[in-house]
């Protein structure tokens, strides 16, 4: 199947947010990190010298979900919203079998409370382009993506491990990272796996990583301005 993809993500205009690079501190706590990149400078001074009384006060035990994220923003009055196809866990994905009775619990609670703590849940996949739009026009989005299969094509990064994964499949790794503009075709986005860099991909590879099962296309459209 070939996706095509609308003519302006070819054009040459340059959309960049300037986003402080935060590098993840475990395995687990990517989603956190991307959280920390769209902070303010004091809010993300606060976060980082109260990170184990925030994961406690939010019940988070070495693992978030895209709606944990959303908590924590609301938590610091950042506005966004959320998209995904699943609202609650995912039954159908066999990497959601071995999850805990009291995850599962919780992470259902948070999103049925969603609209009582004001926060925004569409169930509706959202697209690359449509992302690429909210970020050109109103500010970041922290994505989730299969990480074997997003490569970077500034710095390289994973990119045979991503071939590899393409051809020969694969366990799902979720992982998110922040897209942050657009430029010469490519989506840039930073990633907490990294240390400070601006990485670089096609529209069609971050395309690929999003729709990997276990994604549930899971955005966050965050409505600031950095650039």
């Amino acid at each position: 199947m070939v996706i095509l993809f609308p003519a302006y993500l070819e054009q040459p205009k340059y959309v960049e947010h300037k986003l402080c690079h935060y590098q993840q501190c475990y395995n687990w706590d990517c989603g956190i990190a991307s959280v920390i990149m769209v902070l303010s400078a004091e809010q993300r001074d606060f976060m980082q010298k109260n990170f184990i009384k925030i994961c406690q006060d939010e019940g988070l035990q070495q693992s978030t979900w895209t709606i944990d994220l959303c908590y924590l923003l609301k938590r610091f009055s950042i506005e966004h919203c959320m998209y995904t196809t699943v609202k609650g866990v995912n039954n159908r994905q066999a990497n959601y079998d071995k999850i805990e009775y009291q995850e599962r619990k919780r992470v259902e609670g948070r999103f049925a409370h969603a609209d009582d703590a004001g926060i925004l849940v569409h169930q509706k996949e959202l697209t690359v382009d449509e992302i690429l739009l909210h970020v050109e026009t109103r500010g970041p989005a922290i994505v989730l993506i299969d990480a074997a299969l997003l490569a970077c094509d500034l710095c390289k990064h994973n990119k045979l491990r991503a071939e590899f994964r393409r051809a020969f499949g694969g366990a799902y790794r979720g992982h998110y990272v922040v897209v942050v503009g657009r430029g010469g075709g490519k989506i840039l986005y930073r990633d907490p796996a990294l240390d400070p860099r601006l990485c670089a991909t096609s529209p069609a590879r971050l395309h690929a990583a999003r729709r990997a099962p276990g994604t549930d296309f899971d955005a966050i459209l965050i409505f600031r301005n950095y650039r």
